[in-house]
Formats: structure tokens, C-alpha cells, sequence
């Protein structure tokens, strides 16, 4: 089977899940080669970056994400109404997000944080409306998860751990919404707030920061853990996937998926720690390279643990919620 023929079979197969959510993804595709070119084309910067910059990264991001769901949902064919109900809303929030964020872009402003005029504050509020109709809407999809049986039961943990850390790293996005201490400090001295809320802790926005991403270089940034958070939901399953090609026992796969996933969403908590101390990425102190160590310590440890006796075919400890 040729690349182009699989790609279309995998499309093929998520259609027939979900037209909506694939459809609304290939879209967002389709908007992501326009940002790029509008990369190429428009020189003007905001924030220092190019100003197409960020509505290409949301393009590929929420591409991503409807693809990931309607995959989802063939697991889920017990569950008609959440898959119609949260692939329609999902598919409209998303794309009226991006669309907001290009909007934004044109008009060479900023999409988040902007209340500098009645128009960018009514952007942005819709935008955080929205988004956070669709976190909570995906709580209906991991309930969903929980109680749906899995013939694979580590594709069924890694689903379910999946979709719990990224709405809790999705979650993260309302810690930037507060403002900081220096718009604080603006609003009482000047009565006007053009700007509420941050992406980096300890400074604004703006300063230098790793390529393509923009994450600080020299201060906390919550979009790492944020970042990190969501896609739990892709990276879980593929450890599943690789777990599968070493034909290993699907318990003892199931066991080392939940050690994944204990050990991702403590790497995405220890993440937010750093970020909230102001530190960044790349620039560790002493006390957070230990709490990595002890992490990596502590992980090495558990993923031992599952072979130290070999799981029968039944075991009790993956059955918490289906046998």
C-alpha cells in the first residue's frame, strides 16, 4: 500500500466516523497553507513574530484535534448523542476560533490578552467563552471512555488517561487569563487595561523565546504544560501502538500504559510548577533538575513494576471499571 493510498484509507475511515469533525479538520488544513503563505508574503510582526504565525499554529493544533476525535469515536458507537452533539459543537468552536484569531492577524493585532478596544474585548471574551463550552463538553467524551469496554485494554487506558490530562492541560489556558502584577499596577496608575492576562510569568509577553513555539527563553511560560497537556490524547495512544509492535501481553501493555500515563501527568504538573515559579524551559535550576531526577527515578521504578511477575490473561488491577 502506497503513502497517498493509506492516507486515504485513514480519511476514508474518519469520515465514516465523523464528516463534520474530518471535514472541519481538512479544512483547517486547507486555512493552514493560506497562513503559511501569508507567512511568506506579509512581512509585518506582532508581538515579535510573524503576525500569520500563531492562526497557522492553531490551524495544525485543532486539525489535529478533530482528526484525534473522530477517531475516538469509532471506539464510541454506543454513544450516539455525545459523538453528534460534541463533533458538531467542536467543529464550530474551532473553527470560529481560528477564524477570530485571523481576523486578528489581518488587522495586525493580537488575539488573546487584547481589550485594548470594545471590538478586540469582545474577540477575545467569545473566544474564551467558547473554548471553555468546549473543555467541558469533552468531559462528556471521558465519561464516555470510562465506562466504554475495550476489547484492548491498553488502547482503552491510554484513551481514557489521554483525554483526562488533556482537559486538564486545556484547563491550564485559564491561568493566562489572570491579569499580572504589572497590569495591575498599569490599571490603578491609568484607570485603562488594554492588555489582561499573559502567556509568560515574570515579564510580558513579547521577549525572546524558542523558535517556532515563542516560549520564553528567560521566564516562566505556561504554554508548556499547556502545550504539553493536550496532546496527552495523541502521545498516550502512540505508546500504546508501539507497546503493540513489541507483541507484548496486552496486560502487562495495559499496566506499562498506565505507568505512561502517571508518569506524562506528573511531567505536565512539574512543567506548571516550573512555568508558575517564573523559570523557563530551558534554564532549570537546581531544585527543579532534582524534581526531574527524582521523576525519571521514580518512572524507571514503576515500569519495572509491571515485569516483576507476568500478568495473567485476567487481572484484577485493570478491571476498576470494565471486566
Amino acid at each position: 500500500m502506497t503513502f497517498v493510498t493509506r492516507i486515504r484509507s485513514v480519511l476514508s475511515h474518519l469520515w465514516q466516523s465523523d464528516r463534520v469533525l474530518t471535514g472541519s479538520a481538512l479544512l483547517m488544513l486547507g486555512a493552514l497553507a493560506v497562513f503559511l503563505a501569508g507567512m511568506l508574503l506579509d512581512p509585518r510582526i506582532v508581538t515579535r513574530a510573524p503576525a500569520w504565525l500563531k492562526p497557522a499554529k492553531f490551524a495544525i493544533s485543532t486539525a489535529i484535534y478533530m482528526f484525534t476525535l473522530a477517531w475516538i469515536f469509532t471506539y464510541l458507537r454506543d454513544w450516539p448523542k455525545v459523538r453528534r452533539v460534541v463533533g458538531h459543537a467542536t467543529a464550530a468552536i474551532f473553527i470560529a476560533e481560528v477564524a477570530v484569531i485571523a481576523l486578528q492577524a489581518w488587522r495586525g493585532t493580537t488575539s488573546h490578552f487584547n481589550v485594548s478596544t470594545p471590538l478586540d474585548g469582545a474577540l477575545f471574551a467569545f473566544m474564551g467563552g467558547a473554548i471553555v463550552a468546549q473543555t467541558l463538553m469533552s468531559v462528556s467524551v471521558a465519561v464516555a471512555l470510562w465506562r466504554q469496554s475495550f476489547h484492548d485494554r491498553a488502547l482503552g487506558w491510554a484513551l481514557r488517561l489521554g483525554m483526562v490530562i488533556t482537559i486538564a492541560g486545556a484547563s491550564m489556558g485559564g491561568m493566562m487569563t489572570r491579569p499580572t502584577e504589572a497590569q495591575l499596577a498599569h490599571v490603578a496608575a491609568t484607570g485603562q487595561m488594554p492588555i489582561v492576562g499573559a502567556h509568560t510569568v515574570g515579564a510580558p509577553d513579547g521577549g525572546p523565546g524558542l523558535p517556532g513555539t515563542g516560549w520564553s527563553v528567560e521566564h516562566g511560560d505556561v504554554r508548556v504544560p499547556h502545550f504539553l497537556g493536550l496532546h496527552a490524547l495523541q502521545l498516550l495512544p502512540v505508546l500504546a501502538w508501539l507497546l503493540w509492535r513489541r507483541r507484548i501481553n496486552d496486560v502487562l501493555r495495559a499496566r506499562l500504559v498506565i505507568v505512561g500515563g502517571g508518569s506524562y501527568a506528573t511531567l505536565v504538573l512539574i512543567m506548571l510548577w516550573q512555568a508558575l515559579r517564573g523559570q523557563s524551559l530551558v534554564s532549570p535550576d537546581v531544585m527543579t533538575l532534582g524534581v526531574f531526577a527524582v521523576w525519571a527515578l521514580v518512572t524507571g521504578m514503576a515500569a519495572v513494576w509491571p515485569f516483576l511477575s507476568r500478568p495473567a490473561a485476567s487481572d484484577a488491577t485493570l478491571n476498576w471499571i470494565n471486566p
